[in-house]
């Protein structure tokens, strides 16, 4: 039998913590033993994790092997000063005339003084623990997986030392180009130095790898060698059809600002106004996180009676919410240069057969995968008609009984497919 090639995972997010960030590398811990590779993973003992989800810990294999060491965040002393700053460290945070004086400074102190993130003090440390173990112990090859960013500057200090060890800087978000960059408050230089590092990264990783076609584009326009590997689905554990009793769109993930599909909101109210109907069979489902300001501003409107607002639920739970769902809700920014964010839910929303109803800029990649695998639609944030006239359709159906689960074919999405297509790239 031949020995399995050995890969070494560097990563911040690993169970307990929840969130999509959590996702990617847990499945492909779980498959790559399939394909002839034996995972070691490389994390935080003591991380500062915004969301904590204990379910996932039992989808952890027993046979991987583990190293933590410890790593000091600022988060914990930024947190004296105020809920923002704890709003801030799970990717949400006001902008506009919805910021204080404090969530003016935690953003510019975050933007220019840790660089590229706040586990900047984990880099040295790691990178001088890793060396002396990557010296004792063979890899074939190594992962950083970010955000954080601070995970490929460890991989840019063990690549200078072990030039032949193979490197894969996995992105699953952008760094400098994702959307809240500009809202960053960079000073010239705090930007140059995260576009400088940035292109290191780039050009220093042997494979970049994107979660979504147009990030791999940007990526090998950099001067990366960028290979996209998208998110997706693992099996559900439980697949039921449900007739719900009320016409009901959900929204399952965290909700901030930048992303808050105005149009949708406004279009519902217009439905409940002049529907009677609507408004008596229509429900709103939220579930996990989202925005206070978004949630007051919804809950003060005529959309009040229609919200049911679950809160936070572990990973399986929130499966369960999806497939009792008609609409699924999808949101990315809407500037074009988000277009190729693929949020990770999308694969979940795939896997149930439901309707699923996007925003974000036109000719984005979600859109392609829709349009594709025939399971929704996709809105700019400026389309209200056509939106009405989709939600009104999809009532009506509901009203008749005729919402039957949509057969697609999306086996290329699932977790092990993927999987044995990283081990491909990781081969090559």
């Amino acid at each position: 039998m031949n020995q399995s090639k050995k890969i070494l995972i560097i990563s911040y997010y690993w169970p307990p913590a929840g969130g999509p960030g959590v996702q990617r590398w847990l499945k492909f811990t779980k498959y790559l033993p399939e394909f002839g590779w034996k995972p070691t993973l490389f994390i935080p003992e003591n991380p500062s994790y915004p969301i904590i989800d204990k379910s996932l810990e039992n989808e952890v294999s027993p046979d991987l092997e583990i190293i933590k060491t410890k790593i000091w965040e600022p988060y914990q002393l930024a947190e004296k000063f105020g809920k923002d700053n704890k709003k801030f460290k799970a990717g949400q945070f006001d902008v506009k005339e919805n910021q204080t004086w404090k969530s003016k400074l935690s953003i510019f102190v975050r933007g220019n003084f840790f660089i590229p993130d706040a586990r900047v003090f984990w880099v040295k440390p790691s990178i001088n623990y890793l060396k002396k173990y990557l010296a004792e112990n063979h890899f074939d090859a190594i992962v950083t997986t970010g955000p954080p960013h601070s995970m490929h500057l460890i991989g840019l200090g063990l690549k200078k030392e072990f030039p032949n060890l193979k490197w894969i800087a996995d992105f699953r978000d952008p760094w400098t180009e994702i959307s809240y960059y500009k809202h960053l408050k960079l000073t010239n230089s705090a930007d140059k130095k995260h576009k400088n590092l940035e292109q290191k990264v780039f050009q220093n990783a042997d494979i970049t790898l994107a979660t979504s076609f147009a990030d791999a584009e940007n990526f090998r326009r950099k001067g990366a060698n960028a290979i996209c590997i998208t998110n997706g689905f693992d099996k559900m554990e439980v697949e039921v059809e449900v007739e719900t009793e009320k016409f009901t769109l959900s929204y399952i993930g965290v909700l901030e600002q930048l992303r808050n599909p105005e149009n949708l909101w406004q279009v519902l109210k217009d439905l409940i106004a002049e529907n009677r109907e609507f408004s008596n069979d229509f429900e709103l489902k939220f579930v996990g996180k989202i925005d206070d300001l978004i949630l007051n501003k919804l809950e003060n409107s005529t959309l009040k009676n229609s919200i049911k607002n679950v809160g936070y639920l572990s990973h399986e739970e929130s499966n369960l919410e999806m497939q009792q769902s008609d609409l699924l809700l999808i949101t990315n920014f809407p500037e074009e240069k988000s277009k190729g964010i693929i949020p990770g839910k999308l694969f979940e929303y795939l896997q149930t057969g439901n309707t699923i109803l996007s925003f974000g800029p036109k000719n984005a990649d979600v859109e392609k995968i829709l349009n594709e695998t025939n399971s929704g639609k996709h809105f700019s944030f400026e389309d209200s008609e056509n939106l009405k006239q989709f939600i009104l359709e999809k009532y009506e159906e509901w009203k008749r009984g005729e919402t039957s689960l949509i057969e697609r074919n999306i086996s290329q999405y699932s977790r092990r497919i993927l999987t044995k297509k990283l081990v491909e790239v990781l081969e090559k």
